[in-house]
């Protein structure tokens, strides 16, 4: 039998749209490790106060690109330029669609000469494997899929573990286990750090707001490595951190970690549609929240309005290039990334609506990630008009308020107060994770992100009171 391709699925589904809003992939399970260790309200807290252990060793693919044109391959898929990235460096790396729009984006070593390793989501590890098969380019791609959400007691393996140790007090537990001051390593630098003797390679970035190392290597090591780190950060407040809070942390970093693939649409897109098997992520991927259009493309996303713009550089060829140079000869108006500052009072409204027997409660709002979906596009509208989504949701203890991640249109400013809608329509889409509920408007004003407790602090006094002042 001839296993269906995406592009397959698509056509005999006729509807894209309503394919992907009723997904039966279930919940996201970030998989292996627990969801708590102690509770993610302390786990939270320990990022901002102390130090923080966050195990990344399952929830994403790996791709290693080997060969004399690897870095070839690899420029050609991102809008970063490669001018001075060398062995020993690192990138986000932002691939698009042949029309402009984002596929995904992770973080690409330079491992050495003519090998990287892109880590992040499926769809980027999808589109350099295509790629890389079918480019006629002189690379081998070796690949590593995340971890089995459901492993059912079976053993696990992968490649690399990979840690990150991060928080105000990260560099005390780093030098701890290094045995004395840590090598200066210049942001998405690599370099090296001692641990129980072993010389383990090390990425210099701040995921979650504060400057630390993401450690990795043989996977065979992880267990030396994890127990040898958490024993130097003991005195110096380290937590380990659980998968149900570990994915919080983007909600004040800033980092939209899920949208849609622009995979779904065009006919440059074809070929790789057929290469696509119709159960892997983008066949299988599900649409959430309360926008709703029957044109897939109204959910793809620009790099301008995903706040990649910055990396956006003409000084090489890459696919999508030629449509993103029109968006900036047009001087198309672009959405930008914002947080969004939920009301207390609103949000109150959602939890308390789960005591009231006489009516149906709204969306379930989940601590403290709310997302029920693969991609979330809940409708963010001014006087009733659509200006943006909100995209990735949850709670920040750290704030003591709901956050979430969104676009809106170019014309927004910051502490404009504009109405989420929460929940979908008619009682709710038949994904697994959507019971049967209410919509409840929801007042958010419009902050920063990265977000910053001075400066939402700036805007309008009495905000948070629940005072209506739009």
């Amino acid at each position: 039998m001839v296993k269906q391709n995406l592009d397959q699925l698509l056509k005999n589904s006729k509807d894209t749209v309503s394919l992907l809003r009723n997904s039966q992939i279930g919940a996201y399970v970030y998989p292996v490790v627990p969801p708590e260790f102690g509770n993610w309200r302390t786990e939270q807290a320990a990022w901002r106060e102390a130090a923080v252990l966050f195990d990344q060793s399952h929830h994403m693919a790996e791709i290693t690109v080997k060969g004399p044109d690897a870095v070839k391959l690899c420029s050609s898929l991102t809008i970063n330029s490669f001018k001075g990235f060398e062995p020993g460096k690192a990138k986000q790396m932002v691939p698009l669609s042949y029309d402009g729009y984002v596929i995904g984006d992770g973080i690409l070593f330079f491992l050495g000469q003519d090998e990287l390793l892109f880590v992040g989501r499926a769809p980027t590890v999808n589109w350099i494997q295509f790629h890389a098969e079918t480019g006629g380019l002189k690379v081998e791609a070796i690949r590593d899929d995340r971890s089995p959400s459901h492993p059912y007691g079976n053993a696990v393996s992968r490649r690399h573990y990979r840690y990150q140790i991060q928080g105000p007090r990260a560099n005390e537990v780093l030098q701890a286990v290094n045995g004395g001051p840590v090598p200066e390593v210049k942001f998405f630098n690599l370099g090296y750090i001692n641990v129980k003797g072993r010389k383990v390679r090390a990425l210099r970035h701040g995921m979650a707001g504060a400057p630390g190392l993401e450690l990795f290597g043989p996977y065979a090591e992880r267990d030396e490595i994890r127990t040898a780190l958490i024993e130097a950060g003991t005195q110096y407040g380290l937590v380990v951190v659980g998968s149900r809070t570990y994915a919080s942390n983007t909600l004040e970093s800033g980092w939209i970690p899920s949208p849609l693939p622009a995979v779904y649409s065009g006919e440059k897109m074809r070929k790789y549609r057929e290469w696509l098997p119709a159960n892997g992520y983008e066949g299988t991927a599900s649409i959430g929240g309360s926008f709703v259009s029957s044109n897939i493309e109204d959910y793809y996303l620009t790099p301008y309005a995903m706040g990649y713009g910055p990396f956006v550089k003409f000084d090489h060829d890459f696919i999508g290039r030629d449509a993103v140079e029109r968006m900036v000869a047009e001087q198309r108006p672009q959405r930008k990334k914002v947080t969004f500052e939920w009301n207390a009072e609103d949000l109150g409204s959602i939890f308390s609506s789960l005591l009231d027997g006489a009516n149906q409660p709204y969306k379930y709002f989940d601590l403290p990630n709310a997302n029920y979906a693969s991609a979330s596009y809940d409708k963010v509208t001014r006087s009733g008009q659509l200006v943006g989504f909100s995209m990735f949701t949850g709670y920040s203890h750290n704030e003591r308020c709901g956050l979430s991640l969104g676009v809106v249109d170019a014309d927004v400013s910051l502490g404009d107060v504009l109405t989420l809608v929460w929940g979908e329509e008619n009682g709710g889409t038949r994904k697994p994770t959507v019971e049967p509920h209410r919509q409840r408007d929801v007042r958010v004003r419009v902050s920063p992100t990265p977000y910053s407790r001075d400066v939402r602090e700036t805007y309008h006094q009495g905000w948070r009171t629940g005072t209506r002042d739009n």
